[in-house]
């Protein structure tokens, strides 16, 4: 949920600049998730589930790469 002022006061940390940061955890986290019901559903023999939930995963590492790249930049300029 956002915020209408800036709450870096009370996190040391801008809102834009925590935001990235959660996404990026929330990403991996996600992907990490998943692998947990890829193997679910192999065990269920169910190929629609794990070609569902790969593509899913491929897409949260894909959001975590960018996040983590977009990072990197800002870290280093």
């Amino acid at each position: 949920m956002a915020s209408a002022t800036e709450t870096g006061n009370i996190t040391g940390t801008a809102d834009k600049d925590y935001n990235l940061l959660w996404y990026v955890e929330s990403c991996l986290e996600n992907a990490l998730r998943l692998d947990t019901y890829i193997k679910d559903a192999e065990r269920a023999k169910d190929a629609q589930l794990v070609e569902l939930f790969t593509k899913a995963q491929a897409d949260s590492r894909k959001g975590a790469d960018l996040g983590k790249a977009m990072l990197r930049s800002r870290l280093s300029g």
